[in-house]
């Protein structure tokens, strides 16, 4: 799913971009994948970019259709991600089925957006 949607919009795609590092007091968070929308297409390793001052899209996906599990995922991330300074985020609920109800609550929010991906 998520390399079908980064065919559709193209630029740098990262998977599994370390958010929050382990230690005593929080577990480590991964984000399925970031995209730099401005930049070539290709696949790159979280090492090799830097997202200060970029577009930054978060993408959380999951094969199913569209839950709040998957909602709390995209709006934590882009508070997450935040503390990095990105030029701006928009943050990618990836599902396969839509949830009506669910989808206009959580396109309310700014910069969050659900895409569905039949499989």
């Amino acid at each position: 799913m998520i390399y079908e949607y980064w065919n559709r919009i193209g630029g740098t795609l990262i998977k599994e971009y370390p958010i929050v590092s382990k230690n005593n007091t929080c577990a480590r968070r991964l984000l399925d994948a970031i995209i730099l929308p401005r930049h070539e297409k290709r696949i790159a390793y979280p090492s090799e970019v830097d997202i200060k001052g970029q577009d930054v899209i978060i993408v959380q996906a999951k094969a199913s259709r569209l839950g709040m599990y998957l909602m709390g995922q995209a709006f934590f991330s882009a508070q997450l991600i935040k503390r990095f300074k990105p030029k701006s985020v928009l943050s990618v609920a990836l599902c396969n089925k839509d949830d009506s109800v669910l989808r206009l609550i959580f396109e309310k929010h700014k910069g969050m957006r659900v895409e569905i991906i039949a499989v």
